[in-house]
Formats: C-alpha cells, structure tokens, sequence
C-alpha cells in the first residue's frame, strides 16, 4: 500500500492505495464521490472526465498516485456550497442537454475545461472538443446548445436541427 495525499475539490484528502488502483477508483470507492462515472474503462466515453491541476483527464486511464499532490476537481466540485448550479449544469438543465445523466458528468467537465481555454467556441469546436466524450441518448444538439449558452452566446437552431 502507498501513501496519496491531494486537494480534492479544494479540501486536502489522503489515503492509502495499492499502485495499480485507478483516479477514478479512488475517487468511488475511497471518497464516495460516485458523480465521476466509469463508462468504458478504455477511455473511450469520457463518462470519467475530472480535472487534474487544470487540465481534463479521463480518470479510468491514470492511476491514483500519479495524481499525488494534484488538485483535482470533480463534478460534486462544481456546484457553489449550497447546492446552487454552476453556469454550465444549469445551462445543461436550461436546454436539456442531457437525458439519461450518465454522461452528464463527463460532458459537464469537459465544457468546463473547454470554456476555460475557449470562452466563446462555436458549435464545431465544441464538437470537435467533445469527440472524446459519448453519449447515446441526446444526439449532442442540446449539449452544444447548453455549452453555447454557457459561453454566453445566443443559442440558435443547430443546422442539423
């Protein structure tokens, strides 16, 4: 067993793992936090998606202790203290850019980190962005519209609509 110590949604948290135990697995099972979905474990969905120091990562592929002494950000990170939606999740909820939810998670990180580094992409760089990130049950078209919104931008039928 290693020892890991990180910041998980801004509080400092530490654990004991074996080496081989996945991001994604300590965050689950060792801190309960079960918003982070494990879809593939191939890195193919994109149902895992947190931040690592800024950056998304798909946490089904990264060890826990590469993560050590990181600042991980999760979706339970997202929301304000009292529950209150981010721009993002409520933007998602506002154009119903999600069905099922299991997605949802990873789409919503995913928009985060792209409206970090792109505050107001269009809707083929949102798509090309979340070529990473799948989900069955929406057809993306009120994804890109919700991510649209969050950016601030007016929401206009997609032209495949």
């Amino acid at each position: 067993m290693n020892k890991l110590s990180m910041t998980v949604n801004g509080k400092p948290v530490t654990g004991e793992v074996e080496g081989r135990k996945l991001l994604v697995e300590f965050l689950r099972e060792d801190l309960g936090l079960t918003g982070t979905h494990v879809g593939c474990d191939t890195s193919q969905c994109g149902a895992c998606v947190v931040h690592v120091n800024g950056k998304a990562v798909k946490s089904c592929t990264m060890f826990a202790l590469e993560a050590e002494n990181a600042d991980v950000a999760t979706i339970e990170g997202q929301a304000a203290e009292d529950g209150t939606l981010n721009t993002i999740q409520q933007a998602f909820q506002d154009h119903h850019g999600l069905q099922c939810g299991y997605c949802t998670p990873g789409m919503v990180m995913s928009a985060a980190a792209l409206l970090r580094d792109n505050p107001r992409p269009d809707a083929d760089e949102i798509r090309e962005y979340l070529a990473g990130n799948l989900c069955r049950c929406t057809g993306y078209h009120n994804i890109i519209r919700a991510i649209l919104a969050a950016s601030g931008q007016e929401v206009a039928p997609l032209a495949a609509e």
